[in-house]
Formats: C-alpha cells, sequence, structure tokens
C-alpha cells in the first residue's frame, strides 16, 4: 500500500500540477526536452526510462519529487519518509538540478557521497541534459596536504618499512593527482596510518602562510565548490563547517537556496557532536610531535622546548591511564568519583600552559611555530573550559579509546540551535530518509530538530513485503538480560540459519553482544560440521568484509552498530537478517542518562518520549537491510521478547514493514523450503 502522508496538508492534484509546471519552465531556455511536469522524467516514456535500463515507474517516487519541488519552489521546510526502494535519490536530485538555483545535498557518509557524485548525479544530468556545474567538498582529512606530504619525507620518520612505501606512493600520487583526494590513491588504503602525517588538520593547518597556499587541494575544493550549483557535502563536513566556519561550507550556505538532507536520521547525533565541543589526548599528543618537528627546523637552540613536550606528552599519557584499558563511555559522577581523572587533567593543563609560555615567546621564529602556539592556546582553553563548567543544559562526559581519550561537552536539546540556524534567508530545506517517523508520527524526530513548522509526509515502499518477507519473532526467548541469552538466541536462530543456507546478517546491539554471538556460532559449526563461513565485524574494513561477504554467497557476518545501516546487499547473498535485541541505548550511557534525567524533572516521560522512538528508527534500519529489491525474498528474525510481550513492543511492530508475522519455527523454515535452497531472488 502506498501512502503520502502529510501532518499539515496535502498539495491538491491542481497546485501539484502547477509547481511540476514551474520547475520545469525554470529551465525551459536551456532544456530541449521542454520538461513541462515531472511527469515527463518519472513516466513510463520518461526522460529515466529511455537512459536507465529496466528503469521502472513508481508513483512514491513521483509524489515524493513533486513535494520535494514545492519546497523548493516555496522556501518551506519538509521531512520526508520514504520507504526502501523508492528511489528518493532520484526523487530529490532532479527537482534539485531543475530549479535553477545553489543546491547542497549533505549525506550520512562519505562513500554515499562519492556513490552520489560518481554514479546517481551523472545519470540523472545526463537524462535531463541540463547544464548544472556539480561539486565534490569533503573534510580537509581527505585531501593530500603538499606541507606536511614534504615535511614528512623530509624527516623520514615512519612507523614501519611499509608505511615509508605508503610515503614515497603518496609523493607519486601528488604529482599526477589533479583533486588531491586519497580516496583516488589506490594503491595506498584509505585506512593506513601514514595519511595522518601527510593531511592537515584544523589545528595544524598553516592557511595563508603556507609555502603552499596556492596549489593547495582543499582551497582548490572550496573554489569548486563555490562555483558550483549543486555542492555534495557529508553531514560532519556540512556542522563542522557552518557551525565552526572552517571548511568552507560557511561561504557556500549564504548563497544557496536549498540544503537537502539525505540519511536525515543521522542528524541529531551528528549535530549534538559539532554543537558541543571536545578535546583529545591525541590532538595533545600531535601538537608535542609537531612543536617538536617545527623546533628542530627553526628554533633548535631553544633548549626548554625538548623536556617540555616531553613533560605534556608523560601528563598526557599518564591521564589516560587513569581509566580502564577498555574502550568506554564515563559520565560526570564516574569521573568525580575517580580522583586520579582530575589529578591527572590538572597536570596536563598546567603542562600545557608552561609549554604555550614558551611557544608564544618562540612564535614569531616560523610560520610552523606560530600555528604551534595557537593550537596550545585553543587547548588549553577548552581543557579549562571542561574542568570548570557547569552549564546545566550541557553534559560533561568523556569516551575513552584504545590508546586515547576524549572530553566531551554535549547540549542536552540542539532544536533550539538548529532553528538558529535555519532562520536565515529564505531557503529550502528538505530531511529525508527510509526512517524518521514512529508509524506515521514524526513529533520525535521534528521536536528533536527544532522543526516544529516542518511539512510533513511519508510513503510506504514499493515492495511487496507480504509475498517477498516474512518476519519471525520465536517462541520461548527468556528475557534479554538473562545471563544465558546469547545461548538461547543462537539456539533459536540456529535452524533458520541451516534452512537459509547461512546468507545471513547477524545484528548485535554491542560489541560484547557481537562477540559472543561469533564465539557461540564458531562452537556450534565446529561441534555440527556444518560449513559456513563466519565473518566478524572488525576483522576488515567494512567495505571489504562486504565484498567477501557477496562473493561467498553462503556467509553469515555478525556485526553492530555499522552493519545496521547504509549496507546494501542484494540478490541470493543475504536470504536472513537476525537482530538479537531490540535497539535501545544504554541507560547509563552518559548522555541518554542526562537527557532522561532532563525530561523526568519537567515531568515528560523519557522513555515513550525520547528513548522509544529512537529505538524504532534503529530496528527500521536494521530491518532494511533484508529487502533491496522487488525480486528479494528473506526472513526478518527479531529474537527479543519484548517486541511482543510488552505494551510498547506494539509500536515497533506496527512501524516495521508489512511483512507476514508469524511466531511458529517451522513458518520459517518452510519460507526458505518454497524457494529453493534458502536463495533470497524468487
Amino acid at each position: 500500500m502506498t501512502s503520502g502522508r502529510d501532518d499539515r496538508e496535502s498539495i491538491p492534484r491542481r497546485k501539484r500540477r502547477l509547481i511540476t509546471l514551474l520547475v520545469g519552465c525554470a529551465l525551459l531556455e536551456t532544456n530541449p526536452f521542454m520538461i513541462s511536469s515531472l511527469s515527463d522524467v518519472f513516466s513510463t516514456e520518461g526522460l529515466l526510462a529511455g537512459r536507465i535500463p529496466g528503469y521502472r515507474p513508481r508513483a512514491q517516487q513521483l509524489e515524493l519529487a513533486e513535494r520535494i519541488a514545492a519546497a523548493i519552489a516555496e522556501n518551506r521546510v519538509l521531512v520526508a519518509e520514504a520507504g526502501t526502494g523508492t528511489g528518493k535519490t532520484f526523487a530529490y536530485l532532479i527537482p534539485a538540478l531543475l530549479s535553477g538555483g545553489k543546491v547542497i545535498v549533505s549525506t550520512g557518509t562519505r562513500t554515499l557521497q562519492d556513490q552520489l557524485f560518481s554514479r546517481d548525479i551523472p545519470t540523472v544530468r545526463q537524462a535531463l541534459n541540463v547544464p548544472v556545474r556539480v561539486a565534490l567538498l569533503k573534510g580537509r582529512a581527505n585531501y593530500l596536504c603538499h606541507h606536511h606530504l614534504q615535511r614528512a619525507l623530509a624527516d623520514g620518520r615512519f612507523l614501519s618499512r611499509e608505511e615509508a612505501t605508503y610515503a614515497q606512493r603518496i609523493g607519486r600520487f601528488a604529482k599526477r593527482t589533479r583533486s588531491g583526494d586519497k580516496a583516488e590513491c589506490v594503491d595506498v588504503p584509505e585506512t593506513a596510518t601514514v595519511w595522518a602525517t601527510v593531511t592537515s588538520t584544523r589545528d595544524n593547518c598553516l592557511g595563508q602562510d603556507c609555502a603552499h597556499h596556492q596549489e593547495c587541494f582543499v582551497l582548490a575544493a572550496r573554489r569548486e565548490a563555490l562555483a558550483a550549483d549543486l555542492v555534495v557535502v557529508n553531514h560532519h563536513l556540512f556542522f563542522a563547517d557552518v557551525m565552526l566556519r572552517d571548511e568552507g561550507t560557511a561561504e557556500l550556505l549564504p548563497a544557496c537556496n536549498t540544503v537537502i538532507f539525505d540519511e536525515a536520521h543521522q542528524l541529531p547525533e551528528v549535530a549534538s557532536l559539532f554543537f558541543g565541543e571536545s578535546a583529545s589526548s591525541a590532538q595533545l599528543l600531535e601538537l608535542v610531535r609537531d612543536t617538536l618537528l617545527e623546533g628542530a627546523a627553526s628554533a633548535r637552540d631553544c633548549l626548554d622546548l625538548p623536556p617540555l613536550c616531553a613533560a605534556v606528552d608523560k601528563a598526557v599519557r599518564d591521564w589516560r591511564l587513569s581509566l580502564p584499558v577498555e574502550p568506554g563511555r564515563y559520565g560526570w559522577p564516574q569521573i568525580q568519583a575517580r580522583p586520579e581523572f582530575g589529578d591527572g587533567l590538572s597536570a596536563v593543563i598546567a603542562r600545557l600552559d608552561v609549554l604555550a609560555t614558551l611557544l608564544q615567546d618562540q612564535a614569531s621564529r616560523s610560520e610552523g611555530l606560530e600555528n604551534c602556539w595557537r593550537r596550545a592556546g585553543e587547548l588549553l582553553q577548552r581543557l579549562q573550559s571542561w574542568h570548570g563548567g557547569s552549564r546545566v543544559d550541557h553534559v560533561r562526559w568523556v569516551e575513552t579509546y584504545t590508546h586515547s581519550l576524549q572530553i566531551n561537552t554535549t547540549p542536552l536539546a540542539i532544536g533550539e540551535m538548529m532553528h538558529k540556524q535555519m532562520n536565515g534567508p529564505p531557503r529550502a530545506w528538505i530531511f529525508t530518509s527510509a526512517t524518521l517517523a514512529v508509524q506515521d508520527d514524526f513529533s520525535h524526530y521534528c521536536g528533536e530538530m527544532g522543526l516544529d513548522a516542518a511539512g510533513t509526509a511519508r510513503w510506504e515502499s514499493p515492495f511487496d513485503y507480504p509475498r517477498q518477507a516474512l518476519l519471525y519473532v520465536p517462541r520461548g526467548l527468556p528475557e534479554p538480560n538473562s545471563p544465558a541469552y546469547g545461548e538461547a538466541v543462537v539456539a533459536a536462530a540456529w535452524p533458520v540459519l541451516q534452512a537459509s543456507g547461512g546468507r545471513a546478517f547477524f545484528l548485535c546491539t554491542s560489541l560484547r553482544a557481537m562477540r559472543r554471538m561469533h564465539q557461540l556460532l564458531e562452537e556450534i559449526l565446529q561441534r555440527t560440521g556444518v560449513d559456513l563461513p563466519l565473518l566478524l565485524q572488525g576483522e576488515q574494513s567494512k567495505n571489504e568484509l562486504l565484498e567477501r561477504f557477496r562473493r561467498l554467497g553462503n556467509a553469515v557476518l555478525i556485526g553492530s552498530q555499522s552493519f545496521w545501516e547504509g549496507v546494501d546487499v542484494r540478490g541470493e547473498a543475504l536470504s536472513l537478517v537476525v537482530i538479537d535485541k531490540l535497539p535501545f541505548a544504554p541507560p547509563d550511557d552518559p548522555v541518554l542518562a542526562a537527557r532522561i534525567e532532563q525530561l523526568k524533572s519537567v515531568g515528560r516521560n523519557a522513555f515513550m518520549e525520547y528513548q522509544l522512538p529512537r529505538a524504532v528508527i534503529n530496528v527500521k534500519q536494521g530491518a532494511g537491510r533484508l529487502i533491496r529489491d522487488e525480486n528479494d525474498r528473506g526472513v526478518l528474525m527479531i529474537c527479543d521478547p519484548r517486541l511482543i510481550g510488552k505494551q510498547y513492543g506494539k509500536r515497533i511492530w506496527r512501524s516495521l514493514p508489512p511483512m507476514r508475522r508469524t511466531r511458529e519455527l517451522a513458518d520459517a523454515l518452510d519460507f526458505f523450503a518454497a524457494v529453493g535452497d534458502g536463495a533470497k531472488t524468487a
């Protein structure tokens, strides 16, 4: 069933025709196809059908495109949910390219950026034959830096022979590349640690003082973005640039007519990160490293510099050791209970203060030393602010990694801040994703993002879920907090995994659960002698794991948050998605705990208003991995008994696609038997 739901109003058919005519007429003089309505593009005989083999018109896609066109034409805010398979990418790109104004498209990840820029936009632009200039803009860490490359090659201090080899390859790449985008340097992995030494950060960029300023790849990318009609960025870059006035989007936004957020369900978390403030031990150690290098080059006679750097280095490393080595998150009450953490931070501040004073005296000797002095001052201010801060509308917390830690100050609510950013010159703001609503209700998302006046609409997926998919919730499983829950989940999933012939995603709600499920499945495979390849998140990069999963054809991939969204496996390789638990964020997470306490303090129900809607959106994301094409077939197995046994489970149940539902194992086994040896494709 298709629905174009709107919480405020539905556009009358005549008005829709008028809007699409206006949008089409915007480029009548330059478009030889004389587009008079969006139907000319999306119909069976339309421009897309003539360019894309196998293209099928979808009513949902056309309706979504019309709503987006209306919002662009009227400079309105639109929040639109479009189920998997709607074709929302083309639905927003075509009105954007026909609008005649400057458009920023922000995606969830760099991978999606590259897909839009390299595949989707060229396809649409060719079909429409419109003279639209497009640019791709990434964060500065994605672009090679001439200054840092030159310094790294001259210094020659690499962690391994492999890193030294990579640096030489990057040096050759620098001579032939036009963009400097490290994604184009195919003979050096993007995850290689050497990239950190040959790219710049906001902290260590020399700006106009750099000798390579004129040939800077970051500046070249900015110039192209400023001149383009449509610019593709990602959410992190958008907020980093707009909030911190760093990478150049601050220059793009004033001239922009339309902002489109794809994968918009990710925005609350990303925006919270950038509306807050942070500082890390890694930044401090990087400052020490750069100070030593700049001192060796420009201030060899400053004998106090090396020992002061060593003192900061030791203080930072001791500070990290004040918390457990195991990665984790710590709220302010937990930090207060560990006086050694506060003592360590005080020691870092004291030694950094002395180093900053010395750098102030040496700053005039080189641009590099001046840059280090500025960075030392900024980091000192952030550390002091966090140490003594007590804002009631923010939460202080710490996140630890294996070798580093980061202190964070995060706002408890971002709606007002987001509204302020949008309250500028008139422009259209489009927020779209497959998962924004709880059933038909957008109030959670709009409230969190400060979009109270937004128009909202949603469309069901065009896929035939009752025919293509089965939702199976097994009987008899214990409560998720039971000590034997992992064993019970694997026991329940094992016959379904056998019936599907592997070809499964096993999605877990925590890294600990993920590792436990992997261990249990490994044991049962060894015990039974069944040959199914097991893949575990973290063994390789995400893209490498997905490539192996597709190639093997009968693998079981066990993953955590990274595989709940943004993953597209079509065809026979994926027949089954198993979800171990409903994905409620852990209540001891410091940011979540503070938000819950804040909501309770004003008499609101934090679980129903905040925790449950977030869980619903996450479940929908996980479920969305299963059916990616109109020919796909598969089983979604949700093991958590709360989906059936708790009253709130009904809200999650009703928010899922309209698959056939069952609690009987036999139905799941019969489903695979009906399509023959577990194949996903009918």
